[in-house]
């Protein structure tokens, strides 16, 4: 069973950040092998999400939901998804 939200995963960070990118390389193959995409929001480019998340990016989310902050848990993610880890 697959999230039956067609909302795309929601990966908060900064253009800087090694952890933004080891998080959306982690998240790519998830993201691919359920249909689901993944939407980069820059928090530098918005005073409010930069207020709201400044150093804790980066942070993903799945239907306003956040799953994780810093690095994937794979854990989290599968099961907002609605799946067994694969």
């Amino acid at each position: 069973m697959t999230s039956a939200s067609g909302a795309p995963f929601v990966l908060y960070g900064r253009a800087w950040c090694h952890l933004c990118e080891d998080m959306r390389a982690a998240l790519e193959p998830i993201a691919a092998r359920h249909g689901k995409a993944i939407e980069w929001v820059d928090i530098d480019e918005d005073p409010l999400l930069e207020a709201r998340y400044d150093e804790r990016v980066p942070v993903l989310t799945l239907d306003g939901v956040e799953l994780c902050q810093y690095r994937i848990d794979p854990r989290a993610v599968y099961a907002a998804l609605g799946v067994r880890e694969a």
